[in-house]
Order: C-alpha cells, then structure tokens, then sequence
C-alpha cells in the first residue's frame, strides 16, 4: 500500500479489567452517548478482548488498543501502549 491509500486502524482508550489469560487482556471501554429522548449523556461501556505479547499489562492499567486482523475467536485488537500503570 502506498502512504495514499494506507488505512487509519481504529483506537480505543481503555481500562485493564482482567489478565488472567496468557498472552491476553479484557479491556473495557467506556463511552458518552446522548439519550435521544431526554438530551442527557449516558455512559456506556464495552469490554474488548486484546493481544499482551509480553504480559505487561496489569488490572487498572489504562492501555490504548489497536484493531488488527483476528488473532482468535474472540481477539480482534492488540495492546499498542501502556498509556498508565495502576497505583
């Protein structure tokens, strides 16, 4: 692909809610939507499964994630960064 044509993969801001699993992470997204009767933000969340190749992540780290091609049945995104690390 050429610098023309080469495709902007999709990011996520999320937070490590699970590692127990090898090389894999849960990773739960939360995100603002307008109620469209009521004109308020309500808060929705989405959990995505993400590739950890080192096992560097930990639970409460906030990590930026990259959708790639399927990895498993589930695993659609890989771990891009570590953006910050629990307390």
């Amino acid at each position: 692909m050429s610098d023309a044509t080469a495709r902007h993969k999709t990011t996520k801001v999320g937070l490590v809610t699970s590692n127990a699993a090898d090389k894999s992470v849960v990773v739960k997204v939360e995100n603002l939507v307008m109620h469209p009767l009521y004109q308020k933000f309500v808060r929705t969340t989405s959990k995505f499964m993400a590739h950890d190749e080192e096992n560097a992540c930990n639970e409460g780290d906030r990590v930026l994630i990259e959708e790639c091609r399927p990895l498993s049945r589930r695993k659609r995104w890989r771990v891009r960064k570590i953006i910050e690390r629990a307390q």
